[in-house]
């Protein structure tokens, strides 16, 4: 592979865009990038080698899968010799080493690829404040590292692992069944093709031991419940020096006193009093920018009806620009009157004559039709 960066980046996409999304951001840096317009350019000629080695990839849904689970290690050739890590060799190596054993076959000679460490998932809790602003913050997790006496090899310092002289290095035997020749790891070396005869005094010849990590993990503006962060290579170390997994940041949104979420549109709901809904006023809301948003009511607003404030909601995750604030309005009827509020209200219902309310007076039209056979 001509490069190390993360496809997902190279392509400007999350890692769980759709396939039409990947293809159309492609086409788009391709174009931007393309030799024949950027005559002589060899920046924009290696980024769109880049793109098109990520777009290869990408659009191809097993390639996808192991990239997904792997890494770039997926399609990296070569493997590493005595007690250290062996790269796969491409997706069909990544096949292999999850149901080689159980299909019983496997390509010839060579011992198995070592396996690479277990992701991990770390559940975090925030605010919608802190959703909005984003943090860096630390967090502890306890988790399989390499071991520092013996560097993940699993062998006592000075010591080196040997070849298993069971397999003689290839990590699998083959036992006769019938017809058939099952080929299965290797029970002496566990599938290794070496042996450790004097292992670490720490680790035991595991190549790993507990411990507990602080790491930094920064949270961006205008991430979502759900959104999930990537610790590459922060998981579990693979056993003697293969690969450590990734660590996988879940993120969980409390629920807020005001405001609840979609996307990046923020609603709150406003109670406010029938003279308001009648005469019109404005709302002062309090803003997770910090600022405060005078929201204008109109005269003869309905409950239920929804005012929006651009610019004022969520922001963009890894983008520009910020979602809307909607409040939904609720005309509050009084339940408690004083004698002279009453008497207002009663001189004022003298006065009525249906135009002040056409929707009721509509109503009851229908309904005396209703009744009159009409």
């Amino acid at each position: 592979m001509s490069t190390t960066i993360d496809y997902y980046e190279l392509l400007e996409c999350e890692r769980t865009a759709d396939d039409a999304t990947i293809k159309s951001r492609y086409r788009k840096l391709a174009m931007q990038y393309h030799p024949d317009r950027n005559a002589g350019c060899k920046d924009s000629e290696a980024k769109f080698k880049a793109i098109s080695e990520a777009y290869d990839c990408l659009k191809d849904p097993q390639k996808r899968a192991a990239y997904d689970r792997y890494g770039h290690a997926a399609f990296q050739q070569g493997g590493g010799g005595g007690g250290g890590a062996q790269d796969f060799g491409g997706f069909s190596d990544i096949f292999e080493s999850v149901f080689g054993e159980f299909m019983g076959g496997g390509r010839g000679g060579g011992r198995q690829s070592a396996r690479r460490g277990a992701d991990l998932r770390y559940d975090m809790e925030i605010s919608l404040e802190e959703a909005f602003h984003g943090k860096d913050t630390e967090i502890t997790v306890d988790v399989s590292a390499a071991c520092d006496t013996c560097h993940g090899t699993g062998a006592k310092p000075g010591t080196s692992a040997r070849t298993c002289q069971h397999c003689n290095g290839h990590g699998k035997v083959r036992a006769q069944q019938g017809f058939f020749v099952v080929e299965r790891a290797c029970p002496v070396c566990q599938g290794a093709g070496q042996v450790i005869a004097d292992p670490c005094a720490d680790c035991h010849g595991d190549g790993r031991i507990e411990k507990t990590k602080t790491l930094s993990v920064n949270v961006p503006p205008g991430v979502d419940e759900g959104t999930r962060i990537r610790l590459s290579g922060e998981g579990e170390a693979g056993a003697r020096g293969a690969p450590p997994g990734d660590l996988y940041i879940f993120l969980h949104v409390k629920r807020h006193a005001l405001f609840e979420r979609e996307g990046t549109t923020l609603f709150a709901r406003a109670p406010i009093s029938f003279t308001t809904a009648a005469l019109g006023g404005s709302l002062s809301i309090p803003g997770l920018d910090g600022r405060t948003h005078e929201i204008k009511i109109p005269a003869g607003i309905q409950s239920g009806k929804q005012l929006r404030q651009r610019g004022a909601g969520m922001p963009v995750l890894q983008g520009r620009g910020q979602g809307d604030l909607v409040v939904q309005i609720e005309v509050e009827t009084p339940t408690k009157l004083s004698t002279r509020q009453r008497e207002l209200l009663e001189l004022f219902r003298e006065t009525e004559t249906g135009e002040e309310c056409p929707e009721s007076q509509g109503f009851f039209t229908k309904l005396k039709n209703v009744f009159a056979g009409e």
